[in-house]
């Protein structure tokens, strides 16, 4: 019998650090009390669970497991599932912080959570991860639910993860609850979407970003870095608004075409050779950093947190950023580019499709009814628009960055709600 270590923070800024440097400063204009800044900032439960598992091999394998509810203020809380060798409970807190913040900025009523186990699924077979899942989900019997805590699919995870966590929940309560997680295959009760959902938002945001910077989008150009789900959704959907690509990246490194990369072939690249661009011909091969100093009007940067940092944010030439991930931008890199007058949409508000559409989703296994997906994209289009509309106010406002706006409106609402409830 072995255990499976968690890996150690990673040799970069703590994600946990970076999230509450942006909170602080946030906290600080909007004025908020010592008593109101604890509630906000302390986690509302940490379950930290020990999983064994039986490998293929007859071993049995105990892994560990996170679940950080941060709030349930504004409603019951959401966020998803991440399988990786990296996870750590510092990196859930952050993101599950960061799962509050996005819901409040986008006015949906969910608090945040988020869930990890310290695993690699490329080195597990389709049974292994199975019985981890369902092991996972039995480990959180009496703290997911679809009025407490909804979980979704995250890095390592998807559609298939999710059946199986439905699955398990449902036999444990005698009946199927479709409701209490996000992100099911379609004929499970999955929305139409929400594959493409969060890079929708990213292409909204940036769309937005260009009109307030007098950008014609026919004549703009981008740069994705991370073409997982999120970015190839994004800079599919920026090609078919008229936004050119001249960069994309993935593990095996990043692949540039000053006169536009076509985005569907790369795509198909990708998905026939294992979910890699290596050797995609569409493209000269550059090293990965490169790909951070092409001159450009956006950076879309939709991989890991963390890759825009202090030692490379100089090298920058892109009018704006918009965070496709969670937290790629450390803390101690905010200050250079504001300097440098980029215009950053921050991952609290650029990368909110997702749980947008997970919000819709969940919506629908209430009622049980299927929106179309003209309907799920108008209204998520809306929302997406209307909340980028209300950051950008606030940093007018308040004569801050998008970023800082953003932990505004959200941490004002959060507040705002927890006093209403008579929560003191």
């Amino acid at each position: 019998m072995s255990y499976i270590e968690p890996a150690p923070i990673k040799d970069k800024e703590n994600p946990l650090e970076s999230m509450m440097q942006r909170f602080d400063k946030a906290v600080e204009i909007l004025g908020i009390s010592e008593e109101m800044y604890h509630i906000l900032k302390v986690p509302r439960k940490q379950v930290i669970v020990g999983l064994p598992v039986t490998m293929d091999s007859g071993e049995i394998k105990t892994f560990e497991g996170y679940r950080v509810i941060h709030s349930t203020i504004l409603g019951p809380s959401k966020g998803g599932i991440r399988f990786d060798p990296e996870v750590s409970l510092d990196e859930v807190r952050a993101l599950a912080a960061w799962m509050t913040w996005k819901c409040a900025v986008v006015d949906i009523p969910y608090g945040g959570a988020k869930g990890g186990v310290a695993c690699n699924p490329r080195e597990m077979s389709a049974g292994e991860i199975e019985r981890l899942m369902r092991a996972y989900t039995t480990a959180m019997l009496d703290v997911f639910g679809p009025d407490q805590d909804i979980p979704a699919p995250d890095m390592g995870t998807g559609p298939r993860e999710m059946a199986w966590l439905m699955d398990e929940y449902s036999k444990s309560k005698g009946m199927t609850i479709p409701a209490v997680v996000t992100g099911k295959p379609l004929v499970l009760g999955g929305s139409l979407g929400r594959t493409e959902a969060t890079g929708r938002g990213v292409m909204v945001s940036a769309l937005a970003g260009m009109e307030k910077l007098r950008i014609n989008p026919y004549r703009a150009s981008a740069v994705v870095q991370g073409f997982g789900n999120v970015g190839s959704h994004a800079a599919a959907l920026l090609r078919e608004r008229g936004v050119a690509i001249h960069a994309i990246s993935d593990i095996s490194g990043a692949y540039h075409n000053d006169k536009g990369i076509d985005v569907d072939a790369a795509i198909a690249y990708r998905d026939q050779h294992e979910g890699s661009l290596e050797g995609f011909a569409g493209a000269e091969r550059i090293s990965g950093d490169e790909i951070f100093t092409i001159p450009v009007d956006v950076l879309v940067p939709a991989a890991k947190e963390d890759v825009i940092t202090r030692k490379n944010v100089e090298g920058i030439q892109a009018r704006m950023i918009v965070e496709g991930a969670n937290g790629p931008t450390s803390a101690k890199a905010d200050h250079i580019i504001n300097e440098k007058g980029i215009m950053v949409v921050p991952d609290i508000l650029a990368n909110a499709g997702g749980v947008t559409v997970s919000y819709f989703e969940w919506v629908q296994n209430r009622i049980g009814y299927k929106w179309t997906l003209e309907r799920v994209n108008r209204r998520t289009d809306r929302i997406m628009k209307d909340s980028f509309d209300k950051v950008y106010e606030t940093s007018l406002k308040h004569k801050v960055s998008l970023r800082i706006a953003a932990y505004i409106v959200a941490i004002d609402k959060v507040a705002s709600t927890y006093k209403y409830r008579g929560g003191f």
